[in-house]
């Protein structure tokens, strides 16, 4: 049996599942002061004691990381650059929050020039004033060689609670998105570390030793333990749940849409002939362009708690969440409250829902029951407006998928799947709107938590081979190793591959669930003079995104 938990802004979601099937499941209210608390009483309400005794193991997605970001409730940090010559720190992301010293390493991973003590002596004393204890340390070839990076950390130790190093978070050489992702690690270390402290007392609790995981924004799981060290993996969990959700729904003969209407956003994916489609250099989230490994998602400030006001005899939907729905006692008119008095959603309380309308109505001159009507469509026209500019931004570029690059491939969605609460009562008009067919799946209200509970654990490798050097690295373990000048590409995949293995094993994967591709290779030839004295050869290996096999195969 598997536990599958998503934590939401509003609810918290729950599913027992035995071979990908729900048994149970259920949604909570959160309290975001108290995640130990949602936890439990999700995992209560679908798990009997019996069930416990037989988890095989626990997965969780959440926002929580997210909302940081958005909301830009993160911790200070030191962020300390070694950009090197030929870039401006004025070009580079962060500009006003990072430190630039001296140091960097060539193209090659060899020393160009050592990272300067005296202004490394001087960052410290700064430091120690500003009462900063986490650092995010970013040296421009790292990837290549990180021994500056190491050195700077060192350096910092007597005084730091934590520092991220650049190379362990990404093997890609993209300069300006390692300073981002290294800099929002380092930013929601200290609220990762608390949930996972929860999570901890959580399995105490519970009184069982089973894999406990959390879902990251490529779609797959990493051990919550483990997510203390790369908490910035977790950056967009809950879209991620929502696409490993309605994978077994989406058609492999035909492009897909899939919209998740929760009650402060809506989510939105695309699918090519069934696969996902993938941020190719990383996810962006509140313009922080990131190397974090991501599934392609966009999203909307229009929920079915979304505030809706008249300005200027003009109605207006979200962005802002400002409490539940008038139906439910909250403050003000939302979606919700329009869906209750069409007597599409029988919901909550009738009469505050139309109380809510006639406050509206009001102002708009209208019958309450015409302003539900605008509100819903209102808030569908948003939905729909988005998915048209995300189609034609997708079909203005190369198509990835969590497979492969699509050359010229245009994405034409045949239909729409649509889930979350709201899900039942807005998928007709959406679909209306798009003239596409439209699905609501089965347990679509819960969507999150099966996609959680179901998806498979997912590491990469970024290698590096230089045969004139006789030098390979590997960024994310931050390791070099000699190698012969004789040894080729297909030396460093099996190499690579025997790693990524045992790195997938470490990080809880099953044998059957590790799924290894070559997600691109490289090779270029090193040129002295009028002859080839070596090559240089980039790979990057993967365990493939996807569902894991049901437990009694």
């Amino acid at each position: 049996m598997i536990l599958g938990i998503d934590v939401g802004g509003t609810h918290t979601d729950s599913v027992l599942m035995n071979n990908r099937k729900i048994i149970r499941k259920s949604k909570v209210l959160t309290d975001k002061e108290n995640i130990l608390k949602s936890v439990l009483m999700a995992t209560e309400a679908v798990a009997r004691p019996e069930d416990i005794k037989n988890l095989q193991r626990i997965v969780l997605s959440t926002t929580l990381t997210t909302n940081a970001v958005v909301q830009n409730q993160l911790d200070p940090v030191g962020l300390v650059v070694m950009n090197g010559p030929g870039v401006s720190p004025k070009d580079l992301p962060l500009y006003d929050k990072a430190n630039y010293i001296a140091g960097y390493m060539s193209h090659r991973g060899i020393e160009a020039e050592a990272p300067d003590r005296a202004e490394l002596a001087e960052l410290k004393e700064k430091f120690k004033k500003e009462n900063i204890t986490r650092f995010a340390i970013v040296g421009k070839f790292s990837t290549r060689n990180p021994v500056h990076e190491q050195e700077v950390d060192a350096y910092l130790d007597d005084i730091a609670e934590h520092a991220s190093q650049s190379h362990q978070l990404s093997g890609a050489l993209n300069f300006p998105r390692r300073i981002a992702t290294t800099y929002l690690n380092e930013a929601v270390w200290g609220l990762q570390r608390k949930l996972a402290d929860q999570l901890k007392t959580y399995m105490d609790k519970l009184g069982v030793k089973v894999p406990l995981y959390i879902l990251k924004a490529d779609g797959g799981t990493i051990e919550v333990e483990a997510s203390r060290e790369m908490p910035v993996q977790t950056i967009l969990s809950g879209p991620a749940a929502t696409i490993m959700g309605v994978l077994p729904y989406v058609s492999p003969e035909k492009d897909s849409i899939s919209v998740d209407i929760g009650g402060t956003t809506t989510d939105i994916a695309l699918f090519a002939d069934g696969v996902p489609l993938l941020e190719p250099q990383g996810i962006t989230i509140e313009d922080h362009k990131t190397s974090v490994r991501g599934l392609l998602t966009h999203s909307i400030g229009v929920g079915g708690d979304s505030h809706v006001r008249v300005e200027n005899g003009v109605l207006l939907l979200g962005p802002e969440r400002l409490g539940a729905a008038m139906a439910f006692g909250g403050p003000v008119p939302t979606t919700t409250d329009a869906l209750v008095v069409l007597g599409i959603a029988d919901i909550g309380d009738k009469d505050k829902a139309m109380d809510a309308m006639k406050q509206l109505a009001a102002e708009l001159e209208k019958t309450p029951e015409d302003v539900a009507r605008q509100v819903v469509d209102l808030a569908c026209t948003l939905i729909v407006e988005k998915i048209n500019a995300m189609l034609a931004e997708i079909n203005s570029k190369p198509v990835y998928t969590i497979h492969e690059l699509l050359e010229g491939r245009r994405i034409e969605p045949k239909e729409v799947l649509v889930v979350g609460g709201p899900a039942p009562y807005m998928a007709k008009r959406i679909g209306e709107m798009m003239d596409c067919p439209v699905r609501v799946p089965n347990d679509s209200d819960v969507i999150n938590a099966s996609g959680a509970a179901t998806a498979r654990t997912t590491v990469e490798l970024n290698i590096v081979a230089d045969t004139e050097a006789q030098v390979l690295s590997i960024a994310e373990e931050g390791v070099q190793q000699k190698i012969s000048n004789r040894f080729t590409l297909d030396d460093v995949i099996e190499l690579g591959t025997e790693k990524l293995v045992r790195k997938a094993k470490e990080a809880g994967a099953r044998d059957e669930d590790i799924v290894v591709e070559v997600a691109d290779s490289q090779v270029f030839n090193v040129v002295r003079g009028y002859s080839t004295i070596g090559k240089n050869m980039r790979v990057r290996l993967q365990v493939k995104p996807g569902l894991i096999k049901d437990e009694s195969n």
